[in-house]
């Protein structure tokens, strides 16, 4: 059995393992690579035939696992793709946004002065969008699922977001069972909506995610307390605004629902909230239809209170009309948008009203890639462009790792020291500092980690 890491190889986008049996090519994430330095035919060069991958198992929807499925299908894999039903449901918002941009992107470059050069075509179309959801095939979580008679995998609850496992193949080769785990991304303890990840069984391999390797979350305080303070002060001891940039799968899910609780139980006044962003929406009834899969808490929350989404100060925007009217809107507010490092959607919209209002706050709770506008507010930057003009900051800038999806350092250690009989540990979907900390991390405590280059294969 061998393993090749054709993605997110010493870098935290486009996951993309090969594992190949004697007769079987198995394709773990078929992420979008958007590193600075990557392009969109390097996306379309897969380095091995497309056809030749017998199925591929997805472990989330988010883009830079499942992404460039609908140009691996556009090139000639007929298989099946293993995930979960919230997975299937979620990628399937995500890939048509990812069509949405590749077309807004194509016609911004038409309206350009040199029309002749538009660069290349969009990556993929809706039709692929939709073959690749043709082809996913739901499996249940925590019940092995036999892909041929010698390969089994199991999804196992991972936190992160709704619907995302780790995934556990059992292969038998030659009389012998060998048992690897792909983590995908690892959530956090006590995140908001989503339960705990839970414990991997015990494998021989593990190829781990190592995103906030070297990294600790902020302690101490909770979301709760960190909202209710910034809301206080943003809002009602100033009568200001309070914009936070979110992205609208997941991460949005979560705040509201913490917002909810907020002003049920801390006695705020009832301060307007608008969530402006279209995806969320349709994410938002995802969330609804996947109860089940929620943290015990939110479900009690449900039987309770109701709807975790909805809530008498809450407004979700219906069209863009009515996105343009909240600039208009003089009174305090929270304003919820997408999307979350400020690279695109109506949240450019009200920064440009708003980045040199003395009454704003922008809190971010998230992280921003390096070049993103939000991380050159993030840094202190006194001026930023957007829509071609150089604006001077005023607002309030804060920000908070307390919706971080991603476990910590402690939380990936405690994934690795869970396993006891592990013959190697392959980290990836990190920079190269996060995987060198975790790597050091471990082999403190005995465990043999490596660091794979793009292109180099194991033998397992």
């Amino acid at each position: 059995m061998n393993l090749t890491i054709w993605g997110a190889a010493q870098q935290v986008t486009g996951s993309m393992h090969l594992l190949q049996t004697d007769q079987y090519q198995i394709l773990i994430d078929c992420g979008l690579d958007y590193e600075r330095n990557s392009s969109q035919e390097q996306n379309e060069e897969f380095p091995f035939n497309p056809a030749e991958i017998d199925v591929v198992i997805l472990t989330h929807a988010h883009i830079d696992h499942s992404g460039n499925l609908p140009t691996l299908i556009r090139m000639g894999f007929t298989g099946q793709i293993l995930c979960t039903h919230a997975t299937k449901d979620l990628a399937e918002l995500l890939l048509l946004d990812s069509v949405s941009i590749f077309l807004s992107k194509q016609r911004a470059r038409a309206k350009g002065k040199h029309r002749k050069s538009q660069g290349p075509n969009p990556l993929y179309l809706q039709k692929h969008v939709h073959e690749t959801i043709d082809k996913m095939v739901d499996i249940a979580f925590n019940k092995p699922f036999q892909v041929n008679e010698h390969i089994a995998v199991e999804f196992i609850p991972i936190g992160h977001l709704l619907g995302a496992a780790a995934v556990v193949l059992r292969i038998v080769e030659a009389g012998i069972e060998k048992k690897i785990t792909f983590t995908g991304d690892i959530g956090r303890k006590n995140y908001p909506l989503l339960p705990d990840p839970q414990v991997l069984p015990l494998v021989d391999f593990l190829v781990c995610e190592s995103t906030y390797g070297g990294r600790f979350h902020s302690q101490g305080t909770s979301i709760e307390e960190k909202l209710t303070e910034t809301i206080q002060q943003a809002c009602i001891k100033t009568p200001g605004r309070l914009i936070i940039p979110a992205f609208s799968i997941g991460r949005t899910q979560s705040l509201i629902y913490t917002l909810n609780r907020i002003f049920l139980e801390k006695g705020l006044p009832p301060v307007p909230i608008f969530v402006d962003s279209p995806l969320a929406q349709y994410a938002t009834e995802v969330y609804r239809k996947h109860r089940n899969l929620l943290h015990p808490e939110a479900q009690a929350f449900y039987a309770h209170h109701g709807d975790e989404y909805e809530f008498e100060n809450l407004t979700y925007t219906q069209n863009l009309k009515e996105s343009k009217a909240i600039t208009n809107f003089y009174e305090p507010c929270i304003i919820i948008s997408s999307a979350g490092m400020l690279e695109g959607g109506r949240i450019q919209d009200h920064l440009y009203y708003n980045v040199q209002n003395f009454y704003c706050t922008l809190l971010f709770i998230g992280f921003c890639a390096p070049g993103t506008l939000g991380h050159k507010l993030l840094r202190g930057d006194s001026f930023v462009r957007i829509r071609d003009r150089e604006l001077p900051v005023y607002a309030t800038i804060e920000k908070t790792d307390l919706l971080s999806g991603h476990g910590d350092h402690a939380d990936l250690m405690q994934v690795i020291t869970q396993q006891k009989n592990l013959q190697k540990l392959f980290l990836v979907h990190g920079d190269p500092n996060s995987m060198k900390e975790l790597a050091q991390s471990a082999s403190e405590l005995g465990f043999e980690a490596c660091i794979p280059k793009k292109g180099t294969q194991y033998t397992l």
